[in-house]
């Protein structure tokens, strides 16, 4: 058995370009801010991580 690297997922990459394409809504800072306290509150390493990133990315949007 030989194994290929990477593996190509070409629905996955039309999914990522559909996603890109489509507008999404921004949610306000404080809802951001409440998903990164209660991630915070649970443990949740990597759900604090991308509750900051939105934070930071929406409170830019709003300058």
């Amino acid at each position: 058995m030989s194994a290929r690297w990477p593996v190509r997922r070409p629905t996955e990459h039309a999914a990522i370009r559909a996603v890109c394409r489509s507008a999404r809504p921004t949610p306000s800072v404080p809802a951001l801010m409440a998903a990164l306290i209660e991630a915070n509150e649970r443990r949740d390493r990597e759900g604090v991580c991308l509750a900051a990133h939105r934070v930071v990315r929406a409170a830019e949007e709003q300058q």
